[in-house]
């Protein structure tokens, strides 16, 4: 029953943390289109590269590996000698934000102070409220720990809410302001953060103290206690773990913020183009979180259910094999398929799309350039996704392993050419490093998967071949909607860009239409997943129904 109590909560807290960062993306989307016109893109590189790397720098140093540590455990933990623990992120929050704010103030560049002022009171503000939201570790381990599911949603929402508010309202009516109102923003978000927590266990430690097995009986317990009786002040297997974590934790810190670091510590870019790229990487970024994450995450679980993990085709079942090949090869031509889409009209329309978000600031320079090769870098994160969701299912213990320091080897790789590459193109090097990443990526996994189905009946990687006609009607809607552009968009007014809008969604239409004729077999899939699914609703609806009359009669009765 615990078990099932808990994988229900779990459950629970992953579908709020997935609605959480849908919520989050939204509302960053719109806060940029708002703001955008009312700051220059200098500001944004500053904002949102600089001084965040500070704030998620020292945030990873100071309590990453900590709170991953003092997770862990289940019901038996010390819940003394886990908070005496993650009380050590204070000191070592201080410390870090000390000597980051040393590096950025003395040894990077600093923006010109007539374009950006008060970037030394920026870089404070953003070192502080990373400090200040580490007074709070002990209430959000509790918070995950004993499943308070909702109370975090609804604090982190509250933190983003206030950040954004704040953020609009100095922006718009105190212009003058400058870097001061997102230092002011920053600062008080994570001081709502930090009164949140508090506010809430302060009551409920005084409302619920010994009337349930909440471990926490006083207030004076959310602190660390120095004396000890006979235990540890704290556990060793613990502090051993979060040494381990923190190691583990290096690389995919370097492999989240690569790009910022490059851009950061090497100087390959102005303030201005570091603003315009982390706008075009947040846009594009949203049609692989939306699109192809949820894709990939559902078919990793039906492989790993299906396959026997490391065992050769011969010694699979062959009715899951053959459904394992099917479903492989379908979810190849649907994420292929969304990828041309993107990659045909994107070319088309990245230019207005960037012009309405943002106006001239995106639209004028190298915003529709980056934007258009963002597209292609899209499409490889479709087939990336899709063929390493298999790959990791059917791997060995072993193979994961070596993967994983593969995957070592092509982030070195992918660092190094995004230094030279952007030096050399400027900010597309960094969409083509991060496209030679991700077709390394692919190479291993398509190779893998060759030799998996090696001699046998199956050929799944025909997924990523389109029909003959779907690709001649991409190539036409290519050609029909770049010359739409070029005679309509986008100096002309609104008239001819609606036209040349019209001119795109009858294209897209024709696509639609020749899909839903030449691709029959994952028509026919598709079809058949959407009937079971439904048949499956009708079953339930009718055993619920049929319980429903027994039970009335029983009552009659």
């Amino acid at each position: 029953m615990a078990s099932n109590k808990l994988l229900a909560s779990a459950t629970k807290q992953a579908s709020y943390n997935i609605v959480l960062q849908v919520i989050f993306r939204v509302m960053t989307f719109l806060l940029n289109a708002f703001l955008l016109r009312y700051i220059s893109k200098e500001m944004v590189g500053v904002v949102n590269v600089r001084l965040t790397l500070l704030y998620t720098t020292t945030i990873f140093v100071a309590h990453e590996a900590f709170r991953r540590a003092c997770l862990s455990g289940g019901d038996k933990r010390n819940w003394r000698q886990t908070i005496n623990l993650i009380w050590c992120t204070v000191p070592l929050g201080f410390l870090c934000a000390g000597v980051f704010s040393a590096v950025w103030l003395f040894l990077l560049e600093h923006p010109d102070p007539d374009v950006i002022p008060h970037y030394n009171l920026g870089v404070v503000a953003f070192a502080a409220s990373a400090v200040i939201e580490l007074f709070c570790d002990q209430l959000w381990i509790m918070t995950q720990a004993l499943l308070f599911v909702r109370l975090k949603v609804v604090i982190d929402s509250l933190w983003i809410a206030v950040r954004c508010v704040i953020t609009v309202v100095l922006v718009v009516y105190y212009p003058h302001l400058g870097l001061v109102a997102f230092s002011i923003a920053q600062v008080v978000s994570s001081a709502a953060l930090l009164m949140a927590y508090y506010t809430y266990f302060i009551h409920y430690i005084r409302t619920t103290s010994g009337t349930d097995n909440f471990p926490i009986k006083t207030i004076r317990d959310l602190f660390p206690t120095w004396q000890m009786s006979k235990k540890p002040w704290t556990s060793p297997e613990l502090a051993q773990l979060t040494w381990s974590f923190f190691k583990q934790g290096i690389l995919k810190q370097l492999l989240t913020e690569g790009e910022r670091y490059v851009m950061t510590i090497f100087d390959v870019l102005s303030f201005g183009d570091q603003g315009v790229y982390d706008i075009i990487n947040n846009l594009g970024s949203m049609a692989a979180r939306f699109l192809f994450l949820p894709i990939e995450e559902s078919g990793y679980l039906f492989f790993a259910q299906s396959l026997k993990r490391g065992k050769p085709i011969r010694d699979q079942d062959k009715e899951s094999l053959a459904l394992v090949s099917r479903v492989l090869q379908s979810l190849l031509k649907v994420v292929v398929l969304i990828g041309l889409v993107i990659l045909v009209f994107g070319y088309a329309y990245s230019f207005l799309a960037l012009d309405i978000y943002a106006g001239e600031m995106l639209s004028s320079g190298s915003g529709p350039s980056l934007l258009r090769w963002y597209c292609v870098y899209v499409l490889l994160i479709a087939i990336n996704g899709t063929t390493e969701c298999f790959v990791f299912a059917a791997m060995s213990q072993g193979e994961v392993d070596r993967y994983n320091k593969k995957m070592l080897v092509f982030s070195v790789l992918f660092l190094t050419s995004a230094v030279y590459l952007t030096r050399w193109l400027g900010s597309v090097g960094f969409i083509f490093a991060n496209c030679l990443n991700m077709l390394a990526r692919i190479v291993h996994s398509l190779y893998f998967i060759l030799g998996y189905y090696q001699d046998s009946q199956w050929g799944p990687l025909w997924g990523l071949v389109p029909s003959g006609w779907v690709s001649a009607t991409l190539v036409v809607s290519w050609l029909v909607t770049s010359s739409s552009e070029m005679l309509l968009c986008c100096d002309k007014g609104w008239p001819h860009r609606i036209l040349h809008i019209a001119v795109g969604a009858v294209c897209l239409l024709v696509v639609m239409v020749t899909i839903l004729l030449k691709e029959q077999a994952l028509v026919l899939f598709v079809r058949e997943q959407w009937l079971s699914k439904h048949r499956q609703q009708d079953s339930k609806q009718d055993r619920g129904g049929t319980n429903s009359r027994q039970t009335d009669s029983k009552k009659q009765s």
